[in-house]
């Protein structure tokens, strides 16, 4: 797994205390942007400020041309920004090759993920469904770049989806370096195997299939199918049975191993677990408790125990 040191992270400065807003403010402090800064690099970035504007500056809005948003600034909303949004992040992408993730900021003509408010022509409000284009440039130049917004964020189910596929990406980036091969692409899965069950078992058993003969496949058309259904599986979040059923796998390993009052004792757990009772930490220590009496090999490798630093709290209140 990679360490954090190798893992950054893009994220607008202004959600880092940076006053680069249109008022010349930032935003308020977010405890866990914050967190991520003391984990991970961090290289933040305003595409506002980045394509030249300066601060404080007029407001820019989502204007729809049929069909089509732009990024409309200066007075009167009369200078279009639209391609200094989007070269500037070509040129970020380019500049960050090691990004593994970027969070934008909720509602941000330039950077928010969803729902920014849009307006037509003459003015008028149209349905809030824009996606700034600073943000909807990162996602098409490269569409595994796992991207979010602050607002987002604060919904723990999200957040544990985000950050999956940032720690994904980055063990995925890392392979491609060392050099992709049947056997490594199996391995990678293998690690993430009841990750992907919890989060879909129609991916989970798509990927069984396809690994099933990796060796008499081509590799790099194999391993984009592989990392792209991994990330896309990632993208919602798992629900609680869904994380029952991984957590009950799991536990298999033990069944020969354990008496029956401890049998009892995990699955007590993941049953109040799942009936939401108590969050999904509480049932991962105890099987890890077991299993560091209990050592077996696959489960020592699965990323499902512990995907990120306890310090982050994700699984706290999952």
């Amino acid at each position: 797994m990679n360490s954090d040191e190798t893992v950054k992270i893009g994220i607008s400065a202004c959600l880092l205390g940076e006053r680069v807003r249109f008022n010349g403010e930032a935003k308020r402090k977010n405890n866990f942007l914050e967190q991520l800064r003391d984990h991970y690099q961090v290289e933040t970035c305003c595409p506002e400020v980045g394509i030249g504007l300066g601060v404080p500056r007029d407001t820019i809005r989502l204007v729809d041309f049929d069909g089509e948003s732009r990024a409309l600034g200066g007075p009167d909303h009369g200078n279009d920004y639209s391609s200094d949004l989007r070269g500037y992040a070509r040129d970020m992408l380019e500049a960050n090759t090691d990004w593994c993730g970027y969070i934008g900021v909720k509602g941000s003509p330039s950077c928010g993920y969803a729902r920014v408010k849009r307006y037509n022509q003459a003015g008028n409000s149209l349905p809030s469904d824009g996606v700034g284009l600073f943000i909807g440039e990162l996602r098409r130049l490269n569409p595994l770049l796992p991207v979010e917004e602050d607002g987002r964020l604060n919904d723990i189910g999200l957040r544990h989806s985000f950050m999956l596929r940032v720690l994904t990406y980055a063990r995925w980036k890392q392979l491609l370096e060392e050099g992709a091969t049947a056997k490594s692409l199996i391995d990678f899965y293998a690690r993430h195997k009841y990750l992907v069950m919890a989060h879909s078992i129609a991916h989970y058993k798509q990927l069984g299939r396809l690994l099933s003969d990796a060796g008499k496949q081509d590799i790099e058309t194999l391993g984009a199918q592989v990392i792209g259904l991994i990330m896309e599986a990632f993208g919602k979040p798992a629900s609680r049975k869904a994380h029952s059923n991984a957590l009950y796998h799991i536990s298999g390993y033990l069944k020969k191993k354990i008496e029956s009052r401890e049998r009892e004792e995990i699955r007590g757990l993941i049953d109040q677990y799942r009936e939401g009772e108590i969050p999904l930490i509480v049932p991962v220590k105890l099987l890890a408790s077991y299993f560091a009496r209990h050592p077996d090999p696959y489960i020592s490798e699965q990323l499902f125990m512990f995907p990120f630093p306890d310090k982050l709290g994700i699984r706290n209140a999952l």
